[in-house]
């Protein structure tokens, strides 16, 4: 299946699976690139000599393009990016808006710009800038996520710029990827989904967690760090949002925020300003800015320890509608096949009675 996406970037189905920390390391992004999707590197949680060994890793296993996910306004944005360029690395994707010089520089290397957005202006100023492509999250989607649903936001920003626009937040499937082929999308891109395979290295208990989650059982919540996170809702989570005393909560996020700093590297002041950058302007308490800082230890907990008692599971809504755990090249070719085959009935019920 031909479209912009994969002309774009030189992939044989336009699928993208999304840079989840913890989640998508070098096995995952490898099994991803080997089965023609596009696999996305998470570099948030790993520090910089890390990363450059991952990309090293997955490039030892496979020729076929990948990206690597980077944080817009971490403090050493610029080594990482000086590092992808210097690995070859095809895309640099973005959780957040890069600024127009970030873009700049990493055009003038060759290397495809993917920012993730949920606004239609947010696509409309970074397509200015210069972004290759933007992928476009409803508020469906896993994580730190808006509240307009893809069925809304996606035709939004596809009516408003003229660069490939990939839809993230609710897709799983086959069908999901013909509808959104239908919207004028150039593909789809996927985390639950992807994590929820036999590729991905989170723990058994954990992906077993997930399978049992129905609809209610995943939740849209700003008690973590203070913006909209959608996630299981875990032991952590109803805690936080059952009102924890402020004294408790602080101790909680600085004996979190002093494991995290141990593993990546980063001084107090660097964590501090991390989480004061990832406010967006809102107003948070301590504990929440020290939360915001750490997310990526309260990730690990659950992702890579099993400890689903302390940390927490970003999830899409979609983890409802999972119910099995197959390969990463088996998801990829029954999606394509259900696409497919979804598009070519679509066409046949459209067709006028006896052609």
């Amino acid at each position: 299946m031909r479209t912009a996406l994969t002309d774009l970037v030189g992939v044989r189905h336009p699928i993208v699976q999304t840079g989840m920390g913890w989640v998508a390391g070098p096995r995952l992004v490898t099994a991803t690139a080997r089965a023609g999707a596009l696999g996305i590197l998470a570099s948030a949680t790993m520090t910089p000599e890390q990363l450059r060994s991952a990309v090293r890793e997955v490039r030892s296993r496979t020729d076929a393009p990948f990206g690597v996910n980077l944080r817009a306004d971490a403090g050493d944005a610029r080594e990482r990016v000086r590092i992808i360029v210097e690995e070859g690395v095809r895309v640099a994707s973005f959780a957040l808006a890069p600024s127009r010089e970030l873009i700049a520089e990493l055009k003038e290397a060759g290397v495809l710009v993917v920012p993730s957005v949920g606004a239609r202006r947010h696509a409309e100023k970074v397509a200015a800038w210069g972004a290759d492509a933007v992928i476009v999250q409803g508020g469906e989607g896993g994580g730190h996520t808006g509240e307009v649903a893809t069925t809304v936001l996606l035709p939004q920003v596809i009516d408003a710029v003229d660069i490939p626009v990939v839809a993230a937040g609710g897709f799983h499937d086959g069908r999901g990827l013909a509808a959104a082929l239908a919207f004028g999308a150039a593909g789809v891109a996927m985390g639950t989904r992807f994590l929820l395979t036999s590729d991905s290295t989170v723990p058994d208990a954990v992906k077993a967690r997930y399978l049992a989650a129905t609809a209610k059982d995943i939740t849209l919540t700003r008690a973590v760090d203070g913006l909209p996170h959608r996630m299981l809702r875990t032991e952590m989570v109803a805690e936080l949002e059952g009102g924890a005393g402020r004294l408790r909560s602080l101790y909680g996020a600085v004996r979190r925020a002093s494991r995290f700093r141990r593993l990546s590297g980063l001084s107090w002041p660097d964590m501090v300003r991390d989480g004061l950058a990832m406010r967006h302007g809102k107003e948070l308490s301590w504990s929440q800015v020290l939360l915001a800082a750490n997310t990526p230890m309260l990730l690990r907990a659950a992702m890579v320890e099993g400890r689903t008692d302390l940390g927490i599971m970003a999830s899409g809504q979609v983890a409802a509608l999972i119910e099995d755990l197959p390969s990463v090249a088996g998801l990829v070719e029954r999606v394509m096949a259900d696409a497919e085959g979804t598009c070519a009935a679509l066409g046949a019920k459209s067709s006028p009675s006896g052609d």
